[in-house]
């Protein structure tokens, strides 16, 4: 039977958990130093606070170990995958192949999605190494996804939702030609999502002041089944810098959508940890939280226009509708709007509008049918769109949930005498007993007294549901009269007597390690960037795929900075390079 995964990101520990109780089988944290987001670094000390809660429910906490050393940093490198072995993490991502010959470092390693794995031979390279998972490209099609998998035998990870590097992972030094800051190092200046004007060889201005390296954001929550029957193993949201509420609100998506897929394929899989989440009313929705317009790539092996946000790189949110009239009401503006279908305003609704090109954002402090009180920020004007970015009724709802995790617990209750047995089997299979002293004193009431006997014994009790599956007294003889609050003791107790036991978890993959370090094969001077997206295509002058005349030469111009684009038509990719003349 194959365990499929969940993986959340998680910027903190309190993030990390609240991923946890949402249902994630697994998150990926950031230790003091080294992980691919300089500003999501945790001390060891929040990591084992993380492992030691996620173990509860046989979950797994991964370290990312995923930038590019500098000479001399291997030491401390090592030191801190020690500590953090020491304090209960699961698995390393790594990019550095150094941690594959460390003999000490003992959990299994991950292939970093920086690592730049793209096609066979590049899985092949890392599984042979020993890595124990590798984690692709975003921009793969399915059907190369598929081939990898049947290639190698470690597991496979891939992404499924989040923020899209315009560049393959691992291989963009964009950010560094600017500004002197690496995305190798987690110091990303994020040039894709920066404005720029396209162009040709004569200096001609093509388009003005877009952002025309921003992707839209990933979303699979649909495709999950077809990614599983591809072979992949682990699912993967990204967003290590993003806050609680969309970790949240996405965690329950995709463990909703995956739990669907494990009840479509009874006895072929399940989930890879433990446990079920309950939550007051709430049902996630991908349009709520921050995204830049959705996108599922190249995943079927398909180009299409439409994965760029050029227009709003940031989250603009969904279209409320068109400003229909501004007034003054004393210190307030009014708008009145003609609102899209379905739209409901609240009071506290964040709103953005585009002007000159720019998303400008707002707070609409009352809210009532179309009509909005709001501080108007310059450049609003009448026959504008307006979009909601932030809905406060969401937002209330999402908080007020109370996501709780817990694992399912079978109790077997008989009474012999003046003794109550019960046997507890919990779900991960762990198995304790209880005998329990009960007064003489006879219930009047048999039936009522078995009711209260089972009801009070299925109920919650720490992180643990409990449901008496079997009662077993004897016919005919007299039933003892026992509490409410003696029988939620027992139930208590047995709890803790779970709790002592560590959670049988799933097995991770963990292959031997020959310590042989993958050769990347010798290339070329690379260019800045590479990409599967083009530009040249999404507006629609591709002479291979659209019939196009071929545009000659294409520029991005960004501060007096040059950048020249090329055009791989063989293998379809973008390549973005340095340039100072036309």
């Amino acid at each position: 039977m194959r365990d499929l995964e969940l993986l959340a990101p998680a910027r903190n520990a309190d993030i990390g958990i609240a991923a946890i109780d949402c249902g994630a089988d697994a998150v990926y944290i950031a230790g003091p130093d080294f992980g691919a987001r300089k500003a999501a670094g945790n001390p060891v000390t929040e990591i084992a606070r993380l492992c030691a809660y996620a173990h509860r429910f046989g979950a797994r906490v991964f370290v990312t170990f995923n930038i590019s050393l500098r000479d001399g940093e291997e030491p401390l490198m090592h030191a801190q995958m020690l500590e953090a072995q020491e304090a209960g993490a699961d698995a390393f991502i790594i990019r550095d192949t150094a941690p594959l010959g460390w003999k000490d470092i003992t959990v299994p390693l991950h292939a970093s999605t920086q690592c730049a794995i793209r096609s066979v031979a590049d899985a092949q390279r890392y599984a042979q190494a020993g890595c124990a998972r590798i984690i692709l490209e975003r921009e793969l099609p399915l059907e190369t996804i598929r081939a990898i998998c049947n290639a190698v035998s470690c597991e496979v990870e891939c992404f499924v939702h989040g923020a899209l590097c315009v560049c393959y992972s691992g291989e963009c030094r964009l950010s560094e030609y600017l500004d002197g800051r690496s995305a190798d190092r987690g110091d990303c200046i994020q040039a894709c999502r920066s404005r720029y004007d396209l162009l040709d060889g004569t200096g001609k201005i093509l388009m003005h002041d877009k952002a025309l390296l921003s992707l839209r954001d990933l979303d699979l929550h649909g495709r999950l089944d077809d990614l599983a029957g591809a072979g992949v193993t682990s699912f993967k949201i990204e967003g290590r810098l993003k806050g609680e509420d969309y970790v949240r609100n996405l965690v329950r998506l995709y463990s909703e959508a995956l739990d669907h897929l494990v009840e479509t394929r009874p006895g072929a899989c399940r989930r890879a940890s433990f446990g079920s989440v309950e939550h007051r009313d709430f049902t996630p929705d991908p349009a709520k939280t921050f995204h830049r317009g959705y996108t599922q790539l190249f995943l079927d092996g398909v180009r299409q226009r439409g994965w760029s946000s050029m227009d709003a790189p940031s989250f603009a949110g969904e279209k409320a509708g068109t400003i229909r009239s501004i007034e003054k009401k004393g210190p307030a503006t009014q708008l009145r709007l003609c609102l899209e279908k379905g739209i409901v305003l609240h009071n506290g609704d964040g709103f953005t509008f585009l002007c000159g090109g720019e998303l400008t954002g707002f707070r609409g402090d009352v809210c009532s049918g179309d009509t909005l009180l709001c501080r108007a920020p310059e450049g609003l004007r009448e026959g504008m769109t307006l979009y909601r970015n932030a809905d406060s009724a969401f937002l209330k709802k999402l908080e007020s949930a109370s996501f709780r995790r817990a694992i399912a617990v079978s109790l077997d209750v008989s009474l012999s005498g003046d003794t109550l047995h019960l046997e507890a089997e919990s779900e991960d299979g762990r198995r304790c007993e209880g005998a329990y002293r009960i007064g003489a004193e006879e219930a009047h009431n048999r039936e009522r007294q078995e009711e209260l006997i089972r009801s009070q014994l299925s109920k919650r009790a720490l992180h643990y549901n409990f449901a008496v599956r079997k009662l077993r007294t004897v016919e005919g003889s007299a039933l003892p009269l026992i509490s409410a609050g003696t029988l939620n003791e027992m139930r208590r107790d047995m709890a803790a007597k779970l709790d002592a036991m560590p959670v049988r978890a799933r097995k991770l993959h963990h292959p031997d390690r020959p310590g042989v370090i993958p050769a990347v094969p010798a290339g070329a001077s690379s260019p800045l960037m590479r990409s599967k997206y083009c530009i040249r295509f999404e507006l629609g002058l591709c002479p291979v795929h659209q019939g196009a005349s071929d545009s000659g030469k294409l520029f991005l111009l960004n501060n007096n900075r040059r950048l020249a684009l090329g055009f791989d038509c063989k293998a379809c990719e973008m390549t973005v390079s340095p340039a100072t003349f036309y």
